[in-house]
């Protein structure tokens, strides 16, 4: 004999039984453990922006060691050394050899796309500011956005817009301080190009971001790493020879100019290790926003370094982007996995994708994936069950 049995639920009133949270409270509810882990981790990455630009600008500046290739290729042989060999002593599908064969020419492209984002904004220290450079990096964001809204399929929220807009606002309370304090004297047309070369290669990295945000959440970072080490390795030696040969000859080789570029790969090296860590447990608009205040950092070493002059607004600043870091972080994205436009970067060719059947006239909606760096703060009605 079966037995129903029929449960109603009803909302209790608010403002019977449990008291509203204090402040505290809600501040502790926001402020979750794995929210100040992740904005501490993309601070690390800030840092190592900032170590990257203050050495690039020394070598440019003081020695006139105009290397950029040569700059990217050491870091590259790096990878190379630690990423590629490895996967070149993994069994089974992972080995390189079975990568290769499967997605070579995808590599191949996003490694040229890696090698040329890093040419030019290193190429731009030449032509412009310090601060031009690190400003007008920021344009990685909108395409990152874009980017993941279309292939990624990544979907956000009101709070993610306006998360990032504060970010954006912050920088521009450091652009007015820059103006008010005459740190943004013009070089001319030579800064314009400069400009110009800062914005061609923020649009690359973006595209570089999306790429490997993808390959770390699907793939794997060791795949990632070696395949750029490969390629960056190899493209950016024919550049090297082909660009940059007659300007290596020309350095000023002394112990001081050394001691830069063996620091230059090092930071390189940790920040393409460390950011695919980051960028799996967030995302890469995520990791792009903390890099803005790399901007700040590098204003507090320039005022030891170069002798900038403080302003206010510059903390202001900096508190603007945090407090947009943390808004866009205490809610989740969503990512709409729909068959028919989400392509697998893991498909072979010629083989159709058999985990995901095709959708009929009568399928449902395309799945949604939440994905969250913690829990939610939208409070849930409590329930009695009758």
């Amino acid at each position: 004999m079966m037995m129903s049995v029929v449960s109603t639920v009803e909302s209790v009133p608010r403002g019977t039984g449990t008291p509203a949270p204090s402040l505290y409270q809600r501040i502790r509810r926001v402020l979750t453990r794995d929210l100040l882990v992740t904005l501490a981790l993309g601070q690390v990455l800030s840092l190592l922006v900032c170590a990257i630009s203050l050495t690039s600008k020394y070598l440019a500046d003081d020695f006139h060691a105009n290397t950029p290739v040569f700059q990217s290729f050491l870091n590259y042989i790096l990878l190379f050394l630690v990423y590629t060999t490895t996967l070149a002593v993994r069994q089974g599908e992972g080995n390189l050899l079975a990568i290769l064969k499967q997605r070579w020419w995808k590599y191949m492209i996003l490694g040229l796309i890696d090698i040329e984002a890093n040419y030019l904004v290193l190429k731009a220290y030449q032509y412009t500011t310090l601060s031009s450079v690190q400003l007008l990096d920021c344009f990685v964001i909108p395409v990152v956005l874009l980017l993941s809204w279309f292939f990624l399929l990544v979907r956000y929220k009101a709070v993610h817009f306006v998360g990032a807009g504060l970010c954006l606002l912050g920088v521009g309370c450091m652009v007015g301080a820059d103006f008010l304090l005459g740190r943004q004297q013009g070089l001319g047309e030579e800064k314009l190009f400069g400009d110009l070369l800062v914005l061609g290669g923020a649009t690359l990295y973006g595209i570089s971001n999306v790429c490997e945000e993808f390959i770390v959440k699907n793939l794997s970072r060791v795949e990632f790493l070696g395949m750029m080490g490969l390629f960056g390795s190899f493209f950016s030696g024919i550049q090297l020879a082909i660009m940059e040969h007659k300007e290596l000859l020309k350095v000023p080789w002394d112990w001081q100019i050394g001691l830069l570029y063996v620091g230059f790969s090092a930071f390189m090296f940790c920040l393409y290790s460390f950011m695919p860590v980051v960028i799996k447990r967030t995302s890469a608009t995520s990791v792009n926003l903390s890099l803005l205040t790399a901007d700040l950092y590098c204003f507090f070493c320039g005022l030891f370094l170069f002798h900038y002059k403080f302003s206010g607004l510059y903390l202001l600043s900096f508190l603007i982007i945090i407090l947009g870091l943390v808004l866009y972080s205490t809610s989740s994205t969503y990512v709409a996995q729909d068959p028919r436009v989400y392509k697998q970067f893991r498909n072979t060719g010629g083989q159709p994708a058999t985990d995901q059947p095709p959708l009929g006239t009568g399928d449902l909606e395309p799945s949604v994936t939440y994905t969250s760096l913690g829990p939610e703060a939208g409070d849930e009605l409590p329930v009695r069950v009758a």
